[in-house]
């Protein structure tokens, strides 16, 4: 008897839309299970080369927490291809001027290095205030603990 390992067709997956409310939740523990989410690791069909994961909307991005000292240590680094092009930025800054890059660089850091990460970081949807243009979708509330 030979068994064989189930691999998930185009056809086989259904992607659901999340939306899940940042407010005050810490910056790390939201990124993981937004990572999961994303990956499809809560589903019982996921398959480490497929992209099976849902897509994900994250309203009050402006408002995540963080711990400790990590404002004013955190440091972001962004360089411009020329001879001493390297910006730096800590996470105080990157929250003021651009805080929808802050979780999506921890979401990235948790997804895989290659094509397929890639592919997911894609279904990630993010935004500073209460309302998205996604309505259509049908979105369920996810409640994530992130305290």
């Amino acid at each position: 008897m030979k068994i064989k390992t189930y691999t998930p067709k185009p056809e086989d997956i259904e992607r659901e839309w999340f939306v899940v409310d940042a407010k005050d939740k810490t910056l790390g523990r939201l990124a993981t299970q937004i990572a999961t989410i994303l990956r499809g690791k809560h589903k019982p069909i996921f398959s480490p080369h497929v992209d099976v994961g849902d897509f994900v909307i994250v309203l009050n991005c402006d408002q995540i927490r963080v711990t400790g000292r990590k404002l004013d240590q955190k440091k972001y680094y962004r360089h411009s291809g020329y001879p001493g092009g390297l910006t730096t930025i800590t996470l105080r800054q990157q929250l003021e001027k651009h805080p929808e890059r802050v979780l999506h660089a921890a979401v990235r850091g948790m997804l895989p290095k290659n094509k397929l990460g890639r592919k997911m970081i894609k279904k990630l949807k993010l935004y500073t205030t209460d309302t998205h243009p996604h309505e259509a979708q049908k979105p369920k509330v996810l409640d994530i603990e992130g305290r």
